[in-house]
């Protein structure tokens, strides 16, 4: 079985709550957000966690980046989607298919970097 990897930019409040699951999990997603958006390469997560997390009370002023493998055959199904520029490509599952999809994960969800913003407040 060949596994990728994806990753994950996220907040405070979401990684508090695949701490809570032991880091097997990503929580499921809010009434407003209908997909769940794995990104294909680093650097955008990166991206998203540094510029935009840091920058966002609802994400605690925190971005982490996190990184899980899941199998290349069960991926396959969720077409790459790109959004902007050339490292801007994303899977788009749907809210519905989280649970199916954290089944799916192979190992640990890991943090491999952590961005803080200046209204940041590790309490």
């Amino acid at each position: 079985m060949k596994l990728i990897t994806l990753y994950r930019p996220i907040g405070q409040k979401e990684l508090d709550l695949i701490k809570e699951s032991g880091y097997k999990e990503f929580p499921p997603r809010l009434k407003w957000q209908p997909i769940f958006y794995p990104v294909i390469n680093q650097a955008y997560a990166e991206q998203i966690a540094f510029e935009w997390n840091t920058k966002d009370e609802f994400s605690g002023y925190a971005g982490y980046v996190t990184a899980f493998d899941l199998p290349e055959d069960y991926l396959q199904q969720f077409p790459v989607q790109n959004v902007g520029g050339d490292i801007h490509n994303e899977l788009w599952v749907p809210a519905e298919l989280l649970p199916t999809f954290n089944d799916n994960i192979v190992g640990a969800i890991r943090v491999i970097k952590s961005f803080y913003g200046e209204k940041f407040n590790q309490s």
